[in-house]
């Protein structure tokens, strides 16, 4: 099935249990803290489902059928190259703001079954139940979320250290139907607005922890799971005009908290098995996968906010001044860098059996890199605006205040746009770049992917230290010591 945007909000007044503000919401699609985000995930499957955009955005599926291209495991660098213009369209929709719409982690399930024989040589059983999984999520055009980290609580201690032996989701029973779990699991980004979440824990777990070593996927309105939101920034951003970005892209993150949810056998990959916890990610290509996916998003935005940085200095009028063309060319070099990391991993690709997998080295270079890049874009931004970004009205209403309205029209002059112009777009700037929106996406986008020594450490790991200490090796192995004497003392004689 693909999916048009009215099925997919029609599908999320589901029963759900959601908190926010002390209380509980009935109808996410409807709630002011939520719908307007809702309603820009239902333009993804709106452009989905236009039949003008049926090549880029599906494929046909080995049954037969059509399936969204996040789902489609590429044979080849071509139909992997096809499966990125599909995910950077949908990344243009919303400029990369919504770091966790479908495409995301369905990327994760389609690298696991890409990895399926992993899974088979753990178990069998489970292995076809991720098979069985990723079909029906794909058939049914589900958009997935992710609880993938434990609560922090005592971070020098283990899941199974905690006070609570329950603090962190684990099994506390299982029967012939299937496990039953209890605790919390972070960050459900995007649940509010998802289909069903996968739950398992990529953080490394400890001897003793084996309870908490569980991969499995339910729906998100099973009984006895809580979701507790955090703060909406579309709730307190109810004008586009003044929170452009806010009022339509705040994807929302939440604690899930699980009350003996039972989950049936044929929805559980792992159980009680850290090593396959981590196999499930890096034995596979899942983990390349879904963030060569976060990538390929990441550049759309990095591109957005070239495009603001432009606009910036032709508001200001600065765009001839030698030291700000400096500026935004470091700009563009960065952002050509990320475009060529994206283009790289792909140009630099491996099959793994019938699948063409992106470059791991290269993925994970580009995150560490791209890591410390996002908040010195945002700095660089901040230096080009000055305080253009801050002096605002305070609200579109000011403009409906005929006694300042004129005062609004001198006081917001530019030599390349009108006063409205220049209020809307600095308006979207400051969304972009100082908000407490843009402050979590500068949070958001620096650690998404782990801390900054997690992907140092994929980066070290991945790299070819062979093929460079080789290159040393052949260049020092021609000539020594002892030569060096010989030829001097020969040339003495």
């Amino acid at each position: 099935m693909i999916k048009n945007g009215q099925q997919h909000v029609e599908s999320l007044r589901d029963g759900r249990t959601v908190f926010l503000n002390g209380r509980r919401i009935d109808d996410v699609t409807t709630a002011p803290a939520f719908r307007n985000a809702v309603g820009s995930i239902g333009k993804l499957f709106d452009f989905q489902s236009e039949a003008a955009n049926r090549s880029l955005m599906t494929f046909e599926t080995d049954s037969g059928t059509r399936a969204c291209r996040v789902w489609q495991l590429p044979a080849s660098y071509g139909e992997l190259k096809e499966r990125r213009a599909a995910i950077e369209a949908w990344s243009e929709l919303h400029g990369g703001f919504m770091g966790r719409a479908p495409d995301h982690v369905a990327s994760c399930i389609a690298g696991m079954y890409m990895g399926l024989d992993v899974f088979e040589a753990y178990n069998p059983d489970r292995a076809a139940a991720l098979a069985d999984y990723f079909r029906y999520a794909r058939d049914n055009d589900l958009y997935l979320t992710y609880v993938i980290i434990n609560p922090q609580a005592d971070r020098s201690k283990s899941a199974s250290q905690q006070r609570d032996e329950f603090l962190t989701t684990g099994i506390v029973d299982r029967d012939a139907e299937g496990i039953t779990l209890r605790g919390a699991k972070m960050l459900a980004t995007g649940g509010i607005m998802a289909n069903e979440v996968f739950v398992t824990c990529i953080q490394p777990l400890r001897p003793g922890d084996e309870k908490y070593a569980i991969s499995c996927a339910i729906p998100m309105n099973v009984k006895g799971l809580k979701i507790l939101s955090r703060k909406s920034y579309e709730l307190a951003a109810p004008s586009m005009f003044d929170n452009p970005l806010a009022h339509r892209f705040d994807e929302n993150d939440a604690v899930l908290y699980f009350e003996d949810v039972k989950v049936p056998w044929d929805r559980v990959f792992v159980h009680d098995s850290i090593e396959m916890c981590q196999k499930q990610f890096h034995a596979t290509p899942a983990h390349v996968y879904q963030n060569y996916q976060a990538m390929i998003r990441l550049s759309v935005k990095i591109r957005l906010l070239l495009g603001v940085a432009r606009r910036i200095v032709e508001i200001n009028g600065i765009s001839t001044f030698p030291q700000v063309q400096e500026m935004l060319g470091q700009l563009a070099a960065e952002a050509g860098m990320v475009d060529a990391f994206v283009a790289a991993m792909e140009a630099k690709g491996t099959q793994r059996g019938p699948y063409f997998v992106p470059d791991k080295h290269t993925l994970y270079a580009a995150q560490t890199l791209t890591q410390q890049l996002y908040p010195k874009v945002l700095q660089t931004l901040r230096e080009l605006a000055g305080g253009g970004m801050i002096m605002l009205p305070s609200s579109i209403d000011d403009f409906r205040n005929p006694e300042i309205a004129d005062i609004i029209a001198k006081t917001q002059q530019s030599p390349a746009a009108n006063a409205e112009e220049k209020v809307k777009f600095y308006k979207f700037a400051w969304d972009a770049v100082g908000s407490e929106f843009a402050s979590r996406h500068t949070q958001y986008e620096m650690f998404y992917a782990g801390a900054t020594f997690v992907t140092k450490g994929h980066s070290y790991r991945t790299y070819d230290w062979s093929r460079a200490s080789d290159l040393l090796e052949s260049l020092m192995s021609n000539y020594s010591l002892s030569d060096e004497l010989s030829e001097a003392a020969h040339s003495a004689a």
